[in-house]
């Protein structure tokens, strides 16, 4: 070390004072260590380190024509729908979460069983404004659906302090991924100008220099204003292998020659004396791509590609990939998924797949996506295995409520009731069992954070304020139960308690946006549908959706809206064009004009007890149990749904026949045009 005693004095004195080293001082530290450290303003070392069980909330799998009882791949039932093997995974959730789960979880094991993860493919955030916000067209209107607040606050984290806040959350996730893959793996990370030299240093300090293997520009065409610049005509593709041993199949990728490539290469054998010409790699299937490729275009470019995700990118950039880092059957990842095209490219190259996004609209996208690539593989009477979408659920919320509790004297059910109150603006009271805040002339119940709020327990709240002469009160919770329909809240309320059912958003853990007031409760969404029975047989017609999410304040955009200028907002569970002329006459036009308008897409579980729930938890002594959650999984069996080349969708079913007479129950779920999911149970019986 470098310094001499006065310096060391200097040091200890700032510390001691808790003051900042100078940068000149901290080099000298470490400048033993390494010859280049790469360091930043809160750099951290450890890793997130918990294993969080994953909820498996559905499971889709287009029915077979052909039905067996075994294939190469997996097993399948009597209705053609996959029972073994392999399922692939399409995760919502915070990726640090999902990435230290799967490194210490369960499913570290299922990976391994699996050949281990071969290939990564991440297109993380350039730092090109809101990640999660994206835009849905409505009757020839653009509607912009804001990122919520966790969205925002995973935003902030990413880029509040700038760079050195990028760094740290790319750094974390980088570890885990290295962490998680197979000694023969790779990755490839595609970035831009912006942050591209900044992830070259991050990956050469996780993955070490020499496990560099290249850096791809991924160069497009196209019109350009040009100003005071070079236009700016591609990305750049970083990537990097595990160890030496790597995957790289060069004859899967190849592409054309150039025109006259062979005679260039002739006049070069004549030019350098007469070289053998047989040591010129000249294959008849064309050569393998250099560093940079010209002949991949974005995903707009190639018609009836484009989902009309912001960040998409092309198929063709993805196969070429896949092809060359990965073999059939071999497993590959991608964290931050957008709008899924690894995921769909891999089903289609025979690969098998986990991917994952914190956004809700992303994995929505994802889903509509990969439903439509089985639809086609079924079609052309090729294979697929089934997919499921996971989340982290109310495990994920107790993490929160631990990291929140940690180091409190109150219990930590006093801290989650006291942290909804607060996020809810409403003041706590004393005395009660099931009444627990009030705000202005209504009483609030907090539902708990692990379980629904059942029927029971509105009946106990409703006997409650019945007895205080209580007339309204606001239930707010994380999920409720199917059956509390709007009509069984209208009988109560006709009984004497109008009570209203709000949800609790995930940003109440963030304490940021209690403080700033940025988190927002919305009501319910409810759906109806109609059983249509004829002997052992059904269909389903959807009739009506209702919602009341709010997003914007309708009179402050009246107030701050421009002269001769228009915004479209989402109030009440109504689409409006607010409009302003030149005389400050403001008129409103309500987009949404019927119920339908707000569904993009809806599926239903002709038989939804027939599948419990099972998660995998590691037990004390790190051994893997499985534990029924008390929910059943949910069978897409069918579904239908907006896309940008067909927007209609079909409000009645197939008709579908029961094995036999008995009682069962139907799960519909709706996800409206915001990716916000609402379903209902209806009871039936099969005679």
């Amino acid at each position: 070390m470098n310094l001499n005693d006065k310096e060391k004095n200097q040091i200890l004195e700032l510390i001691k004072n808790n003051q900042k080293l100078p940068k000149e001082y901290i080099y000298k530290l470490f400048e033993e260590d390494e010859d280049v450290f790469l360091f930043w303003n809160g750099r951290k070392e450890e890793v997130t380190n918990v294993s969080l069980p994953f909820h498996s909330i559905e499971h889709i799998d287009e029915p077979r024509q052909e039905k067996n009882d075994d294939s190469e791949l997996f097993s399948t039932d009597g209705r053609g729908r996959q029972i073994k093997g392999w399922t692939n995974k399409l995760i919502w959730g915070d990726n640090k979460l999902i990435l230290s789960s799967l490194v210490n979880g369960p499913l570290r094991k299922e990976i391994e069983n699996q050949g281990g993860l071969k290939l990564i493919y991440i297109d993380p955030p350039f730092a090109v404004g809101s990640d999660f916000g994206f835009n849905i067209e409505l009757n020839g209107e653009n509607i912009e659906k804001k990122q919520n607040v966790i969205e925002e606050i995973a935003y902030r984290d990413t880029w509040g302090r700038g760079i050195s806040s990028y760094l740290n959350m790319m750094y974390e996730r980088l570890k885990l991924m290295h962490n998680l893959l197979a000694e023969d793996g790779s990755i490839y990370l595609h970035c831009d100008w912006r942050v591209g030299y900044y992830l070259r240093f991050l990956l050469d300090d996780v993955f070490g220099s020499n496990q560099f293997v290249n850096e791809i520009a991924w160069c497009t065409t196209g019109a350009s204003r040009v100003e005071k610049n070079y236009p700016r005509k591609h990305d750049t593709i970083l990537y990097y292998s595990k160890s030496p041993k790597y995957t790289f199949n060069k004859d899967t990728i190849r592409i054309p020659y150039a025109e006259g490539s062979i005679d260039r290469a002739n006049r070069n054998v004549i030019a350098t004396g007469g070289m053998n010409f047989d040591s010129i790699e000249l294959n008849a299937d064309g050569k393998v791509p250099e560093d940079f490729w010209l002949d991949i275009q974005r995903a707009a470019r190639y018609p009836g590609e484009n989902v009309g995700y912001p960040t998409q990118k092309s198929e063709k950039l993805l196969e070429r990939i896949i092809k060359a880092s990965s073999n059939e059957g071999d497993l590959i990842a991608d964290f931050f998924c957008g709008s899924g095209t690894t995921a769909a490219v891999a089903e289609k190259l025979g690969r098998k797949w986990i991917t994952a996004d914190l956004g809700r609209f992303a994995i929505h996208t994802t889903r509509k996506r990969l439903i439509n690539v089985q639809r086609e593989l079924k079609n052309t009477g090729k294979d697929f295995r089934a997919f499921e979408v996971l989340n982290l659920g109310k495990y994920e919320r107790q993490f929160f409520m631990d990291d929140l509790s940690n180091g409190e004297l109150k219990t930590k059910e006093e801290i989650y009731k006291n942290l909804i109150l607060e996020a809810y603006k409403a003041n706590k009271i004393e005395n009660h069992i099931n009444i627990h805040g009030q705000k202005n002339n209504r009483f609030i119940h907090i539902g708990p954070l692990d379980v629904p709020v059942t029927q029971t327990r509105i009946e106990d709240i409703f006997e409650e304020c019945k007895s205080n002469l209580y007339t309204q009160i606001d239930v707010l919770g994380f999920e409720f139960e199917m059956g509390l329909t709007p009509q069984y809240i209208q009988e109560l309320s006709e009984k004497g308690v109008a009570i209203s059912l709000k949800y609790i958003p995930k940003d109440v853990f963030d304490k940021r946006a209690i403080v700033k007031g940025q988190v927002k409760f919305f009501d319910v969404a409810y759906l109806d549908a109609k059983v249509n029975i004829q002997d052992k047989s059904i269909d389903i017609d959807l009739i009506n959706f209702v919602t009341n999410y709010t997003q914007d304040d309708l009179e402050v955009i009246e107030e701050t809206l421009k002269k001769s200028s228009s915004k479209i907002i989402i109030d009440s569970g109504k689409i409006i064009k607010v409009s302003k002329d030149k005389n400050e006459i403001i008129t409103r036009e309500t987009l949404t004009n019927n119920w339908s308008d707000w569904v993009d897409y809806w599926a239903i579980d002709f038989d939804y007890l027939s599948k419990k729930e099972i998660v995998k938890i590691k037990n004390e002594n790190g051994e893997i149990e499985e534990k029924w959650t008390g929910n059943y999984l949910f069978e897409n069996e069918w579904q239908s749904f907006r896309t940008k080349k067909h927007p209609a969708i079909e409000y009645k079913s197939i008709q579908h026949t029961y094995p036999k007479a008995g009682e069962y129950k139907i799960m519909v779920k709706v996800v409206d045009i915001l990716g916000i999911d609402t379903s209902k149970i209806i009871k039936i019986t099969i005679v």
